[in-house]
């Protein structure tokens, strides 16, 4: 059991802890600890204790007690790559730069704020009914994302579409990005965070990619951006560079702060030893991959090597949901197909990347990713008593709660989401907005999106080079 000391200040009251109780606690900390019948805490926004539950209970009789019968506790997910959008079912069956041009970038021509919005209420609410707390949104508009965040309760990581070159200057701009930077990191008592994004690195030009790398250092965040993710890129890169992609971003200075590649599907070995040794970590989109025939990512030998490796959804449009469990299960899945090891990515190694590797690339491993004591409460409960988790044993030769929720658990198990202390999913129910009206507003905002972008197409040629 853990407990940390006593924080400085003003008296603690007793009777403002809760505990949760359930019939399992999978800490996901650096010994995997599950424990029967166990308990976390809760003090404010933070975790207090966690431990055996009957115990606890007796050491903080003033605590308001909860035991969650049939459910198991879990870290929060955190999923490293997200895109918001409004295009779920309608852009399919296209290689990924192809599909870019003819459905993704006219969308970001036409696209409003209100719009951008109405796609982050949609899709946040969506992560957390399935279990994520922590999304990494790379979108537009996203002072819009910023307000929904602090509304609805989740955590938030924003890296803004960014194109910063004359030949794409329909995405945001840098200055939008500094804006952000200078009006929202950190907003939302901590749980809204701003990166540096952009798009593609082939979507900035020279000053753009040089103030980019100095946004970043001056405000002392991360940069974040899509790299590797299709084979067509490499010989793109050896024209204009004469090199492998991650290794010009580095003679940029990309990797001169934190930075995180989104894909990383063509990494070559002596890449994977470079963003190794800089720190720089990756996030694995294995459905997006798969959907888009970008490749299978080099995802055993980047953890070989000690990359901080997250999952990501990616976007409603390439997935087409954002449902973390069901990405833990491809991951697993697509590892061992790939590799013709069954024993390949398994259950453990993958709720790693879901929870504490994830956390890790994006610098926020300190506050979340595992249930632990002084990390903040950001947890879920998930239900255990389903066919799909039935049987279930959570100790002796036959434990397989890990595997359950990396094989069998989908998102619509979970029926508890806490944030920051907060409860926003109770009995599968969203309760800090009203999912009908967030499903209606989108709804609405679909067809004027969709008559705009089929405007803009009518009128121009799309024969031109996806690169810029």
């Amino acid at each position: 059991m853990t407990q940390p000391p006593p924080a400085p200040g003003r008296p603690h009251d007793p009777s403002a802890d809760r505990l949760l109780g359930a019939e399992t606690v999978v800490t996901m900390d650096a010994d995997l600890t599950v424990l029967p019948r166990g308990g976390v805490l809760l003090r404010g926004n933070r975790i207090a204790a966690v431990g055996d539950y009957e115990a606890l209970r007796r050491e903080h009789p003033a605590a308001a007690a909860e035991f969650l019968t049939g459910r198991l506790l879990m870290p929060g997910l955190v999923n490293t790559h997200h895109h918001s959008g409004l295009l779920r079912g309608t852009a399919e069956h296209l290689p990924v730069w192809e599909w870019l041009r003819r459905h993704i970038n006219p969308m970001h021509r036409v696209l409003t704020a209100e719009e951008a919005e109405a796609a982050s209420w949609l899709c946040y609410a969506e992560g957390l009914l399935a279990g994520t707390t922590t999304v990494v949104d790379m979108w537009r508009y996203m002072d819009r994302s910023a307000d929904v965040a602090r509304q609805l309760g989740n955590r938030l990581v924003t890296a803004s579409y960014v194109g910063a070159h004359p030949d794409h200057d329909y995405f945001d701009t840098l200055d939008d990005n500094e804006r952000l930077l200078q009006d929202h990191h950190g907003g939302a008592d901590g749980r809204v965070q701003v990166w540096v994004g952009l798009e593609h690195l082939f979507y900035a030009d020279e000053a753009g990619q040089a103030r980019a790398v100095d946004l970043a250092r001056r405000y002392g965040t991360g940069f974040y951006t899509h790299c590797s993710e299709s084979e067509t890129e490499l010989p793109e890169f050896a024209e204009r560079y004469g090199k492998r992609p991650a290794f010009v971003l580095d003679d940029l200075g990309f990797f001169e702060s934190p930075a995180v590649l989104a894909h990383a599907v063509w990494l070559d070995e002596a890449e994977i030893e470079l963003v190794a040794r800089r720190g720089v970590g990756v996030a694995h989109n294995p459905v997006s991959n798969m959907k888009l025939v970008s490749g299978v990512a080099p995802v055993a030998a980047m953890l070989a090597a000690g990359v901080a490796v997250g999952l990501g959804t990616d976007g409603e449009k390439e997935n087409n949901n954002l449902d973390m469990f069901e990405e833990m299960k491809v991951a697993s899945l697509l590892g061992k197909l790939s590799s013709g090891d069954a024993a390949a990515m398994d259950s453990w190694t993958v709720l790693r990347m879901a929870t504490t590797g994830g956390a890790r690339a994006m610098r926020l491993d300190g506050d979340v990713g595992s249930l632990e004591a002084g990390k903040k409460a950001d947890l879920i409960a998930v239900r255990a008593d389903t066919p799909r988790t039935t049987p279930y044993f959570d100790a002796g030769p036959h434990a397989n709660v890990h595997h359950n929720l990396v094989h069998a658990v989908r998102g619509g198990d979970v029926d508890l989401t806490v944030v920051d202390g907060q409860v926003l999913v109770r009995d599968g129910r969203l309760v800090t907005a009203d999912l009908t009206e967030i499903v209606d507003r989108a709804r609405r905002a679909a067809p004027g999106l969709f008559a705009r972008r089929t405007a803009w197409l009518a009128e121009h040629d799309l024969s031109d080079s996806p690169f810029g």
